[in-house]
């Protein structure tokens, strides 16, 4: 043992390895107010500048803390090879919630579902993060939108609804024509009302094919032949409005091309740039257009973050290059605002000062160009792996985000995590 610092304990006294991290942590939560006040008013990404993250012992299962930089509330809410009191254990090397675009809470958050190493899916409390249940469902299924007793699914030739709390199921849609249902797969959305979807499928001579699907009316829409796109398809979704279907193909080159489709399977774009953007998410804009917000790996703008809206391609750059890895807007009740994760370290930020100056940092940006942001909390996610990859996505409102970190230990055990956001009011516009 070594005596503590002078500045922390005049004392002089010997402190162990746990006790220095306190004393540093307790030094930082000091500085958290003025500090994460400070972060607050940089509300523009054009003066932000990269922030050292203070050493910060992981907190334990269920346990409340506070970043010190930012001053977010946060709490732990998984603990990998922990026995549930549903009877599940979950795995000792992950345990954690889908993806940054897949809906992790329901319409009215009382519900948040854990899904990998969780054997089936884990549904927890959605403000206390309590276990509550789990049901062993090994089927493709996304929150309904509005309705927050129910998921969507689909599974083998069927669409159907799904009740979680009482396991009941009601079938939308059931086809002799065609099997093999994804949605998306694991990449795909309902519409904003929930009314629309589209399924990946087989249809009766086993070509590979997309179809949107309107819940309400009971429709089916016209195919898409996915086998006549260049490449290897990745996944289709339906726009938030429901008037457009996209859908990633990658190319023998690994080149990653979108394409826009109307919701009668007409293409009317074809992003044949690489992945621009990719890792992302849609959303309506303020003028009512669909568009895609995610991290673009081509040039002009390599490694930035743009939006490209989803009639026309225009793009608006967001925010410079750097290490954004994925993009949410999950929060389809406070439009307007992506959240960000981004990876890399500090030595290598602070020596790019041109470049976006986060790491391991989720952050809300506006996504109307003006450069207003909120950086919410650093993931303290160390790159190892895609089961350490933090994948931020928050709730509908806005009010909460979920992520995952190994806790700055490549290929130590991953916990999810939920931080908390308080905004001037609460958006409750409906959007289409």
């Amino acid at each position: 043992m070594s005596p503590c610092p002078a500045s922390l304990v005049p004392t002089g006294r010997p402190c162990t390895r746990r006790m220095l991290d306190r004393l540093m942590l307790c030094a930082a939560l000091l500085l958290a107010t003025s500090v994460g006040a400070l972060a607050q008013a940089h509300d523009d990404l054009t003066t932000a500048r990269v922030l050292a993250t203070p050493t910060m012992p992981q907190p334990a299962y269920l346990e409340s803390t506070i970043d010190p930089v930012f001053g977010t509330p946060f709490i732990r809410i998984t603990d990998p090879g922990r026995q549930f009191p549903v009877g599940v254990r979950c795995r000792p090397e992950y345990c954690t919630h889908r993806y940054s675009i897949s809906q992790a809470w329901n319409a009215d958050q009382s519900l948040l579902v854990i899904v990998n190493g969780c054997g089936g899916i884990c549904f927890l409390d959605g403000k206390s993060y309590k276990p509550l249940f789990h049901r062993s469902v090994h089927n493709e299924c996304e929150w309904h939108p509005t309705d927050p007793a129910l998921m969507i699914c689909v599974l083998r030739n069927t669409i159907y609804t799904w009740a979680p709390r009482s396991d009941a199921r009601t079938i939308v849609y059931t086809s002799s024509q065609y099997g093999n249902f994804e949605f998306g797969p694991y990449k795909g959305n309902p519409s904003n009302d929930g009314s629309r979807l589209v399924v990946r499928a087989n249809n009766g001579v086993g070509a590979l094919v997309a179809f949107a699907y309107d819940i309400s009316a009971k429709k089916k829409y016209p195919d898409i032949d996915l086998g006549s796109l260049p490449g290897k398809n990745g996944f289709c979704s339906i726009s938030p409005s429901g008037r457009y279907i996209f859908c990633f193909q990658t190319l023998s080159d690994k080149t990653e091309v979108g394409h826009v489709f109307t919701i009668d399977g007409v293409e009317i774009q074809r992003w044949s740039e690489h992945h621009r953007p990719g890792h992302g998410d849609m959303t309506i804009d303020a003028d009512g257009s669909d568009v895609y917000v995610g991290v673009s790996k081509a040039e002009p703008d390599k490694f930035h973050i743009i939006k490209r809206r989803l009639e026309d391609g225009a793009i608006t750059d967001l925010a410079p290059y750097g290490e954004g890895q994925h993009a949410s807007i999950r929060n389809i009740r406070r439009p307007g605002w992506v959240f960000l994760t981004y990876t890399g370290d500090y030595a290598e930020i602070a020596a790019h000062p041109a470049w976006a100056p986060f790491y391991q940092e989720v952050v809300a940006l506006r996504i109307d160009g003006t450069s207003e942001m909120r950086r919410i909390v650093h993931t303290r996610a160390a790159k190892h792996n895609y089961w350490g990859e933090a994948h931020a996505s928050p709730s509908p409102d806005g009010s909460q985000v979920i992520w995952s970190s190994n806790w700055g230990r490549a290929g130590g055990p991953v916990a999810d995590y939920v931080a908390r956001l308080s905004w001037p009011e609460m958006v409750t516009e409906k959007y289409r």
